[in-house]
């Protein structure tokens, strides 16, 4: 693969995902300043608390320079906190919190429950089962019709993507499967490149 994927390192298991790559073969680095930034061609958003996060980038001067690199078509993955960080609305976000509105979707924070909450489920997508890791996980309420579902469970969306843009409810980052990392690396970024 030509370029390098990083891993937005403000918050969240960002060391898990820069695994994952690196197991792939990957060259990841993590992405704090907008220096980083103009290192990677693609970029990892991680779990975490999705309105810190979007603080952290606020205050940190990534927000407006990612956003920028999503519009002009950088591949992006975001998971949990991630996934609310790319999408179009926040059903219960905080006033001061932002989002890229890189999916044309609606999600609910913790809509899954609270920590206590948590569950671990397969879940069936067009590249086989993947394991998917639910903690505290945002639930898509809404999907506008350029959104393609690639896994469900219990009849809601938990796997989107939108172009370059690929985001799960779960962490695929906590289990041993790779396909997802996969995935994204063959069909999202290098697809793009060539």
């Amino acid at each position: 693969m030509n370029g390098v994927v990083g891993v937005l390192a403000l918050q969240g298991a960002f060391a898990a995902h820069c695994e994952k790559l690196a197991a792939l073969d990957v060259e990841c680095i993590e992405v704090r300043t907008t220096e980083d930034l103009g290192k990677v061609t693609a970029l990892v958003m991680p779990g975490g608390e999705s309105s810190t996060m979007s603080h952290l980038l606020v205050s940190s001067g990534l927000f407006d320079v990612i956003d920028e690199r999503i519009a002009d078509g950088m591949a992006v993955f975001g998971t949990c906190a991630g996934m609310i960080l790319l999408a179009s609305d926040i059903a219960d976000g905080r006033d001061d919190q932002r989002s890229f509105s890189a999916l044309d979707i609606s999600v609910r924070r913790n809509a899954y429950g609270r920590q206590v909450d948590s569950f671990e489920t397969d879940l069936a997508t067009p590249f086989g089962d993947v394991h998917g890791v639910f903690i505290r996980a945002p639930r898509i309420e809404r999907i506008g019709k350029s959104v393609e579902v690639l896994g469900s469970h219990d009849g809601d969306p938990v796997l989107v993507r939108q172009g370059r843009v690929l985001a799960a409810s779960f962490h695929p980052e906590l289990n041993e499967d790779e396909r997802l990392h996969r995935f994204f690396v063959e069909e999202i970024v290098m697809k793009e490149q060539e």
